[in-house]
């Protein structure tokens, strides 16, 4: 008879004691904003999210104190609360940077250059996936795609695009962001702290001069669908082959036409460009190798 394996002890750890309490003076104010959203919706438990903006504009991450908030408002368990905070990537669970400098690592843009650039970051930066330099002005993450692959690869600060990136633009941002130097993304409003993002994502107006006259929008090639759906005559994205990629579209300019991607010709040298040296590779037609017996 062998002796049993001693059992594993367990550790339970001890609860965690309830969330504190705005100060008096902040949940009055939280009260009246949240009062606000509630009345938008029809069914007050559908305010949650714009209610988690709210709170995460007032410290800058989603704490305890504010699932709390938000729970007493709309009536729920905070078990509710938690479970739509943490769902949702948008909303920050520890304090962060003033600044969410976003790298999409998504397919199009980490083959054009988004993952050299979020590791080259996390090196200059000295910093991992979503954490925070230690001025507490830039919280460095990899995001998944912002549908702008117009423009990759595309680096986000506090939801507003900067495009056609690569490794020296992408440190020149940080780098001013941390000493303080004006920054304005390639479109879209002006760029504010994460706080007052947060806040405007909440449904509240933005009200400084010219943000909400910022324009830009989609690029050429992602409007084409929406343009054919409106009836519009058809048009070329990209030159076709042979043709020089100055002529890129005859389509008239609009909204986020002011600038090109950094990829809109085909590469001359792509293995399925039926002007490659070997031919086209295909399912179909495969790369030319050595001779097959029935070749021989």
């Amino acid at each position: 008879m062998t002796a049993q394996s001693p059992t594993p002890e367990v550790h339970l750890g001890m609860p965690q004691p309830p969330a504190p309490d705005y100060p008096a003076e902040v949940r009055t104010r939280l009260e009246r904003d949240a009062k606000e959203i509630v009345a938008r919706y029809p069914d007050s438990r559908s305010a949650l999210l714009p209610l988690l903006h709210l709170v995460q504009s007032e410290e800058g991450y989603v704490s305890r104190t504010g699932m709390k908030f938000c729970a007493e408002t709309l009536e729920l368990t905070t078990a509710e609360v938690t479970a739509v905070a943490t769902f949702y990537s948008m909303y920050r669970r520890k304090p962060s940077g003033d600044y969410q400098v976003g790298v999409c690592t998504n397919t199009l843009c980490a083959v054009m250059g988004g993952d050299a650039i979020f590791e080259d970051l996390k090196e200059h930066l000295g910093v991992g996936n979503n954490e925070t330099t230690e001025d507490g002005k830039v919280t460095l993450e990899h995001i998944e795609c912002n549908a702008a692959c117009d423009f990759a690869p595309v680096v986000m600060v506090n939801w507003e695009f900067f495009d056609n990136q690569d490794i020296p633009s992408a440190r020149r941002l940080v780098d001013d962001l941390r000493a303080g130097r004006e920054v304005r993304p390639t479109r879209g409003a002006p760029l504010c702290d994460f706080r007052a993002t947060a806040r405007v994502l909440a449904g509240f107006p933005d009200e400084r001069p010219g943000a909400v006259a910022g324009g830009g929008g989609a690029g050429p090639a992602s409007l084409i669908g929406l343009r054919l759906a409106q009836g519009e005559t058809p048009h070329r994205v990209v030159s076709p082959r042979g043709e020089s990629a100055e002529a890129v579209s005859d389509a008239p300019p609009g909204p986020g036409s002011q600038h090109l991607s950094s990829h809109d010709a085909p590469q001359r040298t792509s293995a399925s460009d039926p002007a490659h040296p070997a031919g086209p590779v295909s399912e179909e037609r495969p790369a030319p190798g050595p001779a097959t017996e029935e070749g021989e």
